[in-house]
């Protein structure tokens, strides 16, 4: 089985002694696993980041045993944000959301576009509130809706509405039951944005499944404390 296509590296681990074994995200074929021989090069070594966009040749003899990739990078991305500890955990824990969760070899296009758009806009300043919305919308995808549009008319308190959702109480922001940008951000929103999301996303996907949960996600909470 041979294929091309572009992607998003999700993850990598050492594989031998000068290979390594990643996690990719395609545009057409979704999370794929494969091994890149040379991938502790300097060359490859210095543009296998996460998150980094690249264009892959995907090689295998049979479907059912891992194939192996030539990688090109298409598109540096975490290198241009080493230094912001903010939006490089983001990038980080986004990855790893996406590595733990997508399912193999299933092409999800909306997830991959709301992906795509987050680090396509990651450098504008509000930045975080478009990465709070793909986290929420990344819930629907993965087939769940919150149907958060039925608390619209629920009573608020400074901006946050009490509300249950299946067995869970959750404090919700105003603007994400009403799918509107607050005209105020500060850091206590972002916060309580962020709490939301991952603890609806532990409950109904990593909790069940006793799947580990990214430092990296809890990590980003934290800078904006």
């Amino acid at each position: 089985m041979n294929w091309e296509d572009e992607c998003y590296l999700l993850s990598k681990r050492k594989f031998r002694e000068n290979a390594n074994i990643i996690n990719v995200f395609s545009q057409s074929k979704g999370k794929v696993s494969g091994v890149v021989y040379g991938g502790n090069s300097r060359k490859i070594k210095n543009y296998l980041q996460v998150s980094n966009k690249l264009f892959i040749i995907y090689n295998s003899k049979n479907e059912n045993k891992l194939g192996y990739f030539k990688t090109e990078l298409m598109k540096p991305v975490s290198p241009l944000y080493f230094h912001d500890k903010k939006r490089i955990s983001a990038l980080t824990s986004l990855c790893s959301i996406l590595n733990i969760l997508l399912p193999e070899a299933q092409p999800n296009k909306d997830i991959y576009q709301s992906f795509e758009d987050l680090i396509n806009s990651i450098n504008l300043e509000n930045w975080i509130i478009l990465y709070i919305f793909l986290e929420l919308n990344l819930i629907k995808y993965l087939g769940y809706d919150p149907n958060l549009n039925q608390f619209k008319n629920s009573k608020s308190s400074f901006g946050i509405r009490k509300v249950k959702i299946d067995t869970f109480t959750y404090n919700v922001p105003d603007f994400l039951i009403l799918r509107k940008p607050p005209e105020k951000l500060n850091n206590d929103l972002i916060k309580s944005s962020l709490y939301f999301t991952r603890n609806i996303i532990q409950n109904r996907f990593f909790i069940p499944n006793n799947l580990p949960f990214p430092n990296s996600r809890v990590l980003l909470e934290s800078y904006f404390s």
